[in-house]
This record gives C-alpha cells, structure tokens and sequence, in this order.
C-alpha cells in the first residue's frame, strides 16, 4: 500500500519494481472502511477448487447487471484463477471504470448487490476494494491506464502457463499461510519479494516476444 503514481503509459518493462517496504498498521487502518479487527492468526489456503471460475462467472454477471456500460474492465484474478493453485478461498475479481475514484458512479449501485466498500486507497491508485460474501469476494477496483491492471493480469496469465512458476508460489504462500499475522495485508506483504521475482520473468518474457 505505499504510495505509487499512476502511470498510464506504463509498458511492460515497467511491470516489474522492487517489493514494496511492509505496510504500517497505520497504513492499513487508514485504508479501511469501516471497523477493521485484527486477524491475529494463520492464513487458511484450500486447494485449488474448479468450480471458482463459475463461481467468478456468476458473479461477474451480476455486477455486468448493475453497471452495464460503466464497465471498462472484468476480470476473474488472484490465485483462485489459476487451475491448480491453492488460495484463500476468496474470489478476487478487477473492475475497471472511468474513474474508480467517483464512488457515486458505482458503488451504490454495488451496494445494491450486496457489496460493502471496505478499502479507499486515494494515495495508490485510487484503489478501492468492495466485499462481497457467498463465498467471500473481493472486487478490486481501478481507472483505466493503471499498471495495477496489467500487473494483475500478467501475474494471472503466467502462472496459468508456468508450473514451475506457479509451484513456487504455491510455496511460497504455505510457508508464509502457517505464520502468525495481525493482519492479512501483512500475509500479502510478505510475498512480494516472489511476486515482483515471477513478475519480472513475465516480463521480460512478454517484452522479448516479437511484434
């Protein structure tokens, strides 16, 4: 959650930057929307379930329905959108729209849906994350021209097509899952020295491919 610039003209080369330094607890509580107790416990990862890209499928419906030509961008993402992976059971999903800042422009109507806004990062990208249940979900929300977006995606397409990449981090996170955390975003934290390493090889694989 450290400050980043947005950079709409961001290309692959620049997908890849160093792991970001651990989020505070200040950081992370004023982010939060709402009461935000602390985890105080391990990471629960279950194995990779292929019923979640239906689940992701419905989902994506039901949100295509409420905001019809306000969306940009729908995308099934994170680890429960790659066959194979195990993950939190929690379906990540991207939305871009206009402008991700304008909550007025789409959260109501979210909300309508059963979507509780629960993060509002203005200083990073004016990211805001909505939560939605049965099963839990998180709907990760972004502007156009964002490198969050191809960020997401790319980590999502390469590890779909690498299994010693996705091997590795599966690894990864159930080591780190058995530790104790205060807060999730502190699990998430920790693997971004192997997600910025996976990222770089998919980039640099995507930029070696001829046009």
């Amino acid at each position: 959650m450290p400050d980043q610039p947005a950079d709409p003209a961001a290309t692959s080369q620049s997908l890849a930057r160093p792991p970001a330094p651990p989020s505070t607890e200040e950081q992370i509580l004023a982010a939060r929307v709402g009461p935000t107790p602390p985890h105080n416990s391990t990471i629960t990862l279950a194995e990779y379930d292929p019923a979640w890209p239906q689940v992701y499928a419905q989902k994506a419906t039901a949100i295509r329905a409420a905001l019809g030509e306000r969306i940009t961008l729908l995308e099934h993402v994170g680890s429960t959108s790659v066959p194979g992976l195990a993950a939190k059971p929690l379906i990540d999903i991207l939305l871009v729209v206009a402008d991700s800042s304008d909550e007025a422009a789409y959260v109501p109507e979210l909300e309508a849906q059963g979507y509780t806004l629960r993060v509002r990062e203005p200083d990073w990208f004016q990211h805001r994350v909505l939560k939605g249940a049965d099963p839990e979900t998180n709907l990760h929300v972004f502007s156009p021209g964002c490198i969050e977006i191809r960020r997401m995606l790319l980590m999502r397409d390469w590890l779909r097509a690498h299994p010693d990449d996705r091997a590795l981090y599966e690894r990864t996170k159930r080591e780190l899952a058995r530790r104790q955390w205060k807060y999730v975003q502190n699990y998430a934290d920790a693997k971004s020295a192997v997600v910025e390493a996976i990222l770089a090889r998919a980039s640099a694989a995507e930029t070696a491919q001829p046009e």
